[in-house]
């Protein structure tokens, strides 16, 4: 093949695959059924305000620093005497009164910024706020471990910081059916047929046809895997229950995958917040209910955890506008029953100690839970994936 007419159908093809690499590793893979633990990753992005999803409403300053937008105690679903949860998260209750919900408050870290996408990728990394990485922790999961690209999957059509490794980078595949058809377009075909091309070398074209052999490799392997079962679960009709329906297929089809990323946008609501907060969470908590019902109904809900967070929380005293603005700490969501650590692992937020800007203060460092997620359920040392010694917590 020429180096022209290369560039032109290799071009194509990376375009039909909505992915910019696929990096190294697996022209063979092991066909056998999965075993063993899996992560489900979800972000709220945008900034979920947890001091109204997780409410304190028997205490006296929340209501006064929300005059209008207070959750009131009528509308909440009561979880003990002075905390209940957002009327939408009717999941979530009954995950609590199972013992397979463990939430976790004030989590953040140190000098916390409040950019969307600065915040998200400290997040992703696992970083300092002053740190900058290229590189995410579950990719350097990936690394440590030497992990095929296939151990770690995010339903999109591109690839997060969160599961791009040094070495090993995730996949990304919002359809497998779509992205396994498109491996057999005919000049996806063509440049892989020119794989053994003696001209080839890692220093020309060579490390792009190695990518897209792998690519061939992998959605060969995720389509005809995750066909092989078809829930009988019924989901809601939106797009974040689409993801979570897709996660439940790849799991329960004993896909080898580990780790699963997705999210739900909408939730930076600087505006009239009741209203798009309440509908964002009914997404968030039915989409979930149909996923656990689904992983249950397999037995795979036993070897799940699902680990919730949001980039950053929302300032406690809301805005003119019936909203809140970029706050620091927040809450986190662990689902799964094999919990060391059911119901609140701590107290919540003490407003009347907020900091000089009128944001919670952490109390938990979220890379304390990821020590503990890494350590105790991926089962691999998490000073060697986050580059440094944090306490974990005692939850799984």
């Amino acid at each position: 093949m020429k180096r022209r007419d290369f560039f032109k159908q290799a071009s194509l093809a990376s375009t039909a695959l909505f992915l910019p690499k696929f990096v190294s590793g697996f022209n063979l893979i092991d066909s056998a059924v999965a075993t063993g633990k899996k992560l489900v990753i979800i972000q709220l992005s945008g900034g979920n305000d947890g001091l109204n999803t997780v409410v304190p409403f028997r205490n006296d300053i929340y209501y006064k620093k929300r005059t209008s937008l207070a959750q009131q105690k009528s509308n909440l679903i009561e979880i003990t005497d002075e905390i209940g949860f957002h009327e939408s998260l009717i999941a979530h209750s009954n995950l609590y009164n199972n013992g397979e919900l463990c939430v976790i408050n004030n989590v953040g870290y140190p000098n916390p910024n409040r950019s969307h996408f600065r915040a998200t990728d400290i997040w992703h990394t696992g970083s300092d706020a002053n740190e900058y990485l290229q590189s995410g922790w579950i990719g350097r999961y990936l690394d440590v471990t030497k992990s095929k690209s296939l151990d770690a999957l995010e339903v999109d059509d591109s690839l997060s910081l969160l599961l791009k490794g040094e070495l090993t980078d995730g996949i990304a595949t919002k359809n497998p059916q779509l992205f396994f058809r498109t491996t057999h377009d005919p000049y996806f075909k063509n440049v892989v047929s020119h794989y053994d091309d003696a001209h080839l070398s890692e220093h020309n074209l060579g490390y792009l046809y190695k990518t897209m052999v792998t690519a061939t490799s992998s959605a060969k392997y995720i389509y005809e895997t995750s066909k092989t079962y078809t829930t009988k679960t019924s989901y809601p009709k939106n797009e974040f229950s689409n993801q979570l329906k897709q996660v439940a297929q790849f799991i329960n089809s004993g896909l080898q995958t580990k780790v699963y990323y997705t999210s739900l946008g909408g939730f930076d609501t600087h505006a009239n917040q009741i209203n798009k907060q309440k509908r964002l969470l009914k997404i968030y908590d039915g989409a979930m209910a149909a996923f656990i019902k689904d992983l249950k109904a397999q037995d795979t809900f036993k070897d799940t955890l699902v680990l919730t967070f949001s980039e950053f929380g929302r300032r406690v005293q809301q805005n003119a506008a019936n909203g809140t603005d970029h706050g620091t700490a927040n809450q986190v969501f662990l689902i799964g029953n094999q919990l060391k650590k059911q119901g609140f692992y701590n107290p919540m937020a003490d407003l009347s100690n907020l900091d000089n800007n009128g944001d919670l203060k952490y109390d938990v460092d979220f890379r304390e839970i990821y020590t503990s997620v890494l350590n105790n359920w991926l089962e691999v040392d998490a000073k060697k994936v986050l580059s440094k010694s944090f306490t974990g917590l005692n939850i799984v």
